[in-house]
C-alpha cells in the first residue's frame, strides 16, 4: 500500500487557560515524541518559556528553533504560519536542523480554527510538503460549558475537533464532568474524549490520530471519519431549522454508485456556496471511477485533493460525508448530494 508521504500535522487548540501549553510541556518530555517539531502560536513568549524551563538542556539550532533534549525541535511563530512551515521543511531538507518526521502547531486561544486549517492546506508548497492529521482540543473541565456557550471560538474549536481532551479533570467532580460531555457530544459526536489532569495522556492517543495509522502500514478511515452510520432521515428524523449562529454537525449516507467526476461538482459547489459556514468537511468516497476509496476533506471555500486509500476497502462500501459548520441548510445540503 502507498500511503501519503507528506509531514502529519497535529493542530492543538483550546480555549484560553484550557492548559494546552501544560499538554504539550508534558509530551515533549515522552520519549515517543522525539522527531517532532513544534510551532508555538501564542501570544508572547510564555508557551515557549514554561517549555524551555522544564528542559534540562535546550540547544539553538536555527533561527528561532530551539533543539529540546527529547530530541524535539521548538520554535515560537515570528511570521505567518506558511512562512514558518516552509521555513521548518527547507531547513529540514538542507540538513540544517535534525530531520523531523511530525508536526505539532499550538494555536493561541481565541484562534478560530477554520481560517488556520483553510491556510495550512491552501497553500501550495504546504499542502504539497504536510497533511492536516487531526485537530486535538482542550477544554477545561471546570469552565468550559459556559465558554462553549458563551464564546464562539471556543464552540468553533470544539465543534472541529477529531480528539476533545476535558483537561483538570481532577479538579472537577463526576457530574461536572459528564454534564460537559454531554454538551460537547451533542456539539459534535464523532470526536474521541479523554479526561485527563496535569496534561498527562499518552502520545499514541492523540499523535497519528487521524487518517493513517502510526504503524504506517493501513489506512484508518473509520477512526477518522468517527462516522455514524445512520443518518437522521434513516431514522425518520428530519432536520430542523437552525440559527445562523448555531453549529451542526450531520451526516449524509449515500449507498447508491456514484462518480468522483459526478461528486466533486457538487463538493465545490457546497464549498462556494456555504464557505463561511463551512467549519469542516470529511468522508470516505467510493467512486466506480477510482481504483480504491477515496479520502475527502474541505475547509471553507477549499475543497482538497483525495487521497486514495489503496489497499483499504469496506464489505460494504458506502460514500459517508460528515460536515460541520454554522447554520448550515442541512435539507438543501441533503437535497443536492442525493441528486448525484
Amino acid at each position: 500500500m502507498t500511503l501519503d508521504p507528506r509531514i502529519p500535522v497535529t493542530l492543538l487548540t483550546g480555549f484560553l487557560g484550557s492548559g494546552k501549553t501544560t499538554l504539550l510541556n508534558q509530551l515533549l518530555n515522552h520519549s515517543g515524541m522525539k522527531d517532532t517539531a513544534v510551532i508555538i502560536n501564542e501570544l508572547g513568549s510564555t508557551g515557549l518559556d514554561h517549555i524551555l524551563a522544564r528542559t534540562v538542556e535546550s540547544q539553538h539550532i536555527a533561527d528561532n528553533t530551539v533543539l529540546l533534549e527529547s530530541g524535539c525541535l521548538c520554535c515560537t511563530l515570528s511570521n505567518e504560519l506558511a512562512d514558518t512551515m516552509r521555513d521548518l521543511f527547507f531547513k529540514r531538507q538542507l540538513e540544517a536542523i535534525p530531520r523531523f518526521t511530525r508536526l505539532v502547531i499550538e494555536t493561541t486561544g481565541m484562534a478560530d480554527p477554520g481560517p488556520i486549517l483553510s491556510n495550512l492546506l491552501n497553500e501550495p508548497v504546504i499542502s504539497s510538503t504536510y497533511r492536516l492529521d487531526a485537530v486535538v482540543v482542550t477544554i477545561d473541565s471546570l469552565y468550559g460549558l459556559q465558554q462553549i456557550r458563551d464564546q464562539g471560538e471556543a464552540r468553533k474549536q470544539a465543534a472541529v475537533a477529531d480528539v476533545l481532551l476535558l483537561t483538570k479533570s481532577d479538579l472537577a467532580n463526576d457530574e461536572q464532568l459528564d454534564v460537559l460531555s454531554h454538551a460537547l457530544h451533542a456539539l459534535n459526536p464523532g470526536a474521541t474524549q479523554y479526561r485527563i489532569s496535569h496534561g498527562n495522556i499518552d502520545p499514541a492517543a492523540i499523535i497519528d490520530a487521524g487518517l493513517f495509522d502510526p504503524s504506517g502500514k493501513q489506512a484508518q478511515p473509520q477512526r477518522w471519519l468517527r462516522a455514524p452510520t445512520r443518518t437522521k432521515a434513516a431514522r425518520g428524523m428530519l432536520p430542523q431549522s437552525v440559527h445562523e449562529d448555531d453549529i451542526v454537525s450531520f451526516t449524509v449516507t449515500m449507498p447508491k454508485p456514484l462518480t468522483w467526476g459526478q461528486l466533486e461538482p457538487v463538493l465545490q459547489w457546497l464549498c462556494s456556496t456555504f464557505g463561511e459556514q463551512l467549519l469542516r468537511l470529511k468522508g470516505i468516497v467510493h467512486a466506480e471511477d477510482a481504483p480504491a476509496p477515496l479520502a475527502v476533506h474541505a475547509v471553507q471555500h477549499t475543497l482538497y485533493p483525495p487521497n486514495l486509500l489503496e489497499g483499504w476497502d469496506e464489505e460494504e462500501p458506502i460514500t459517508r460525508l460528515v460536515l460541520i459548520g454554522k447554520g448550515l441548510d442541512e435539507l438543501k445540503i441533503r437535497d443536492a448530494l442525493m441528486q448525484i
